[in-house]
């Protein structure tokens, strides 16, 4: 999600406004002071602030559940990733804030602000690391101020462990003395113990699938972390509109809500301070999102059943496949049941949307006018969400293999009750464990355990939760289940050439026809014919003539490399400064795979 004005901005704006004599008389943060700074709570505070601006969330990561017009390097694999002369995302800048910070914080005159705003930057440090690993591997670990010349700029990487060791230090550090106060814009204890379970919750399975030691370490203190926030009562999960609105309004609306967002973006309508997130949806020009058939067909059914135990489901039309499911579907993508807030209906458009599973998840009603739909959406978006720790929880304890029916009714159940969806019974998952979700064509081929079945359950409920946060591609990469992005990126099926209705309303949305029989236009009707690809006028199916959408037909995609892609590589030039830098594995400098 692009930010137009970041969190810094917002929180700092209000202070400057009504101090600004005072901060006239201050030296330039640009330029950090010996002495006369590092004074009062203010001064920490403004010296924080830009770590704000590490924190992201991005609703338009693309994985095998939601794809755009354009494929993505991920996606595509190959020779499309290469190792890069800089940047990559080898820097170091906020870590160099957070360690000058660290070096000069004893100065203030307060004890208990320097407890608070340590905790702060030791939170982001654990932050920063937690991304670096995810995306490296092993790396240097920094925790003193270092100058141009330090020798200790030029040392190898630090192993893995190590680094998690002295992570998890400073999160226990920032849990201890964070405020527990609930506060939506500003990190606290309960952000803290969020990030901790869910950095252990990464290292524990991406140790279990890929190999190391001390995975039940990791695990149990994910499991913990998370339970601490869970048995501390102060989030719940928001189900304001009730089972068949509350799912989407809590992305929709203006304003987080306290009880559900542990930490959020603030974006406002009033001052200006917007995102995209409407005009991702709607515009024909921002990427033309959509879910694939593969993640659709995950929803369960409203009596809990799977859609994928049904006769006939691989060839249903949208109508019928989008009918008695989850609710969350109908809440995540543009389906019969939606309606904007004036109770026009809102068809899936191809024009907008690749395959046809449009996503709806951050949109804010067109009727609130022009700038909505061209970029000013104002919707607070989260960071971090009771929800994620709820399924942190599940996920470390059925990975341990010490989930109980009682910790799913803490969990899980809370997030199926919003819905109005059926409670996930342990023993009953383990004893028929969903054939789709261990499938080759669909599914995780490398979970082999006693209670595999709840396993891919909570992986199933994961993904439907969390769609569209920014998550998909961390939890494939944990799992070592790279294999999943190789998986067909397919759209809604057409059983052939004929008139469609996508709303359910008796009245055609959409028209397919073979060459040459192309029927006279109508207003508001889609017309494509097969074929052809969707920017020539036509629309391409998976079986000639019938089948699914497939928009990225002719997309050769070389691959998920499995020896290599698992991590990034290390920037040429990085290398060149610092010869102690080994490359990743697979990767070369100049070749492409």
């Amino acid at each position: 999600m692009n930010k137009i004005l970041s969190i810094l901005s917002i929180t700092a704006l209000s202070a400057i406004l009504s101090s600004c004599e005072k901060l006239l008389d201050k030296q330039p943060l640009s330029q950090i002071p010996e002495s006369g700074y590092f004074r009062t709570e203010q001064d920490l505070e403004f010296f924080t602030n830009p770590l704000y601006n590490m924190l992201n969330m991005d609703d338009r990561q693309q994985s095998d559940h939601l794809v755009q017009m354009t494929l993505s390097e991920v996606i595509i694999g190959g020779n499309r990733r290469t190792v890069p002369n800089s940047g990559g995302g080898w820097d170091w800048g906020d870590l160099r804030r957070i360690n000058t910070f660290l070096a000069r914080v004893d100065q203030a005159e307060d004890e208990a602000a320097i407890r608070k705003y340590s905790g702060v930057a030791r939170f982001f440090r654990a932050m920063f690391y937690f991304n670096k690993i995810k995306r490296f591997g092993d790396v240097p670990w920094y925790d003193a101020e270092l100058g141009s010349s330090d020798e200790a700029l030029y040392k190898p990487r630090d192993p893995r462990e190590l680094v998690m060791t002295k992570m998890i230090e400073d999160i226990d550090y920032a849990i201890d003395n964070l405020p527990d106060e609930v506060s939506v814009f500003r990190i606290n204890k309960w952000t803290a113990l969020a990030l901790k379970s869910r950095f252990c919750l990464y290292e524990g399975t991406f140790r279990k699938y890929h190999g190391g030691e001390e995975v039940d370490k990791y695990l149990e203190l994910a499991a913990a972390a998370a339970k601490e926030v869970i048995d501390a009562g102060r989030y719940r999960l928001y189900t304001t509109g009730g089972e068949e609105k509350s799912y989407f309004t809590l992305f929709s609306q203006d304003d987080a809500d306290p009880g559900e967002f542990i930490l959020a973006y603030d974006y406002s309508a009033s001052p200006r301070v917007n995102h995209n997130g409407s005009s991702f949806t709607m515009s024909a020009a921002q990427g033309r999102p959509s879910y694939t058939k593969k993640f659709v067909n995950t929803y369960l059914m409203t009596d809990g059943s799977r859609f994928t135990d049904q006769s006939g489901w691989e060839t249903m039309t949208f109508i019928d496949e989008v009918k008695d499911r989850d609710p969350r579907l109908s809440q995540s993508i543009r389906n019969p049941k939606f309606t904007l807030s004036d109770n026009r209906p809102f068809p899936n458009k191809f024009s907008t949307s690749v395959n046809g599973y449009h996503p709806i998840k951050f949109l804010q009603d067109e009727t609130l006018g022009y700038d909505v739909r061209v970029g000013y959406s104002s919707n607070d978006l989260p960071i971090f969400r009771y929800a994620e720790v709820l399924l942190n929880y599940a996920e470390a304890k059925a990975e341990l293999g010490t989930l109980t029916q009682a910790d799913i009714d803490i969990s899980i159940k809370l997030l199926r009750d919003r819905v109005g969806m059926p409670n996930l019974d342990v023993a009953t998952a383990n004893a028929n464990p969903d054939p789709y979700l261990l499938s080759a064509e669909a599914g995780y081929t490398n979970v082999s355990a006693a209670n595999i079945g709840v396993i891919l359950e909570v992986r199933r409920e994961r993904g439907v939760e969390l769609v569209q946060e920014g998550f998909r591609l961390d939890d494939l990469v944990r799992w070592k289940a790279g294999y999943c992005i190789d998986q067909p990126l397919l759209g809604i099926y057409f059983p052939g050439p004929g008139e469609y209705d996508l709303t359910g309303d008796g009245q055609t949305n959409l028209v397919l026809y073979t060459n040459g029989n192309k029927p006279a236009d109508e207003v508001g009707v889609e017309m494509f014919e097969i074929g052809i690809p969707v920017n020539n006028g036509g629309m391409i199916l998976s079986e000639g003539t019938k089948g699914n959408a497939f928009y990225h037909s002719n997309i050769a995609l070389a691959g998920f490399n499995e020896q290599r892609d698992y991590f990034y590589p290390i920037p040429i030039n990085e290398r060149s400064l610092n010869n102690n830098l080994d490359q990743n594995p697979g990767w070369v400098d100049g070749l492409n795979f």
